[in-house]
């Protein structure tokens, strides 16, 4: 059913309650990975345009996106990883499109009206801007980390 899921990750503490369920997904439909993370920073969203060099911000990201990708590996699942730069929404649906992604799976933080407000939602963003269907794990829904010792 989903062949290639995009996993949009955050480097971040949400990311222990997304891994879990994309991972068991990927284990019973056989579906291969590609986690995304979209570094955001000012060097990021200038790198190209300025001819800048990878800040170390960028560096975490991949390494992160790397130490992931490689203990679900170590589980047995076909993973593969793009450090994206710039809007995140953008580049989510951007990197879905391009590598043809069937579903894309996120991680809700669970603000209430006023917090989407000012902090703006990827999630709200991502849904009005595309039909690959979307899978949204809310954060800290109790999942233990597939990673012992994480």
């Amino acid at each position: 059913m989903y062949k290639k899921i995009l996993v949009a990750l955050e480097n971040g503490r949400a990311d222990d309650t997304l891994v879990p369920h994309i991972a068991e997904l990927a284990r019973r439909l056989g579906s291969e990975l590609l986690l995304v993370h979209v570094a955001d920073g000012f060097a990021a969203r200038n790198f190209e345009q300025l001819k800048l060099a990878e800040s170390d911000e960028m560096k975490a990201d991949r390494a992160y996106l790397d130490g992931v990708a490689g203990r679900l590996r170590g589980g047995g699942l076909t993973v593969t990883t793009e450090l994206a730069l710039g809007n995140p929404p953008t580049e989510i649906l951007k990197t879905a499109q391009a590598r043809a992604c069937d579903l894309i799976a996120m991680t809700s933080h669970g603000h209430k009206m006023i917090g989407d407000f000012f902090l703006g939602s990827t999630i709200e963003k991502v849904r009005h801007n595309t039909s690959i269907p979307i899978l949204v794990v809310r954060s800290g829904s109790g999942t233990a980390s597939p990673f012992p010792g994480k």
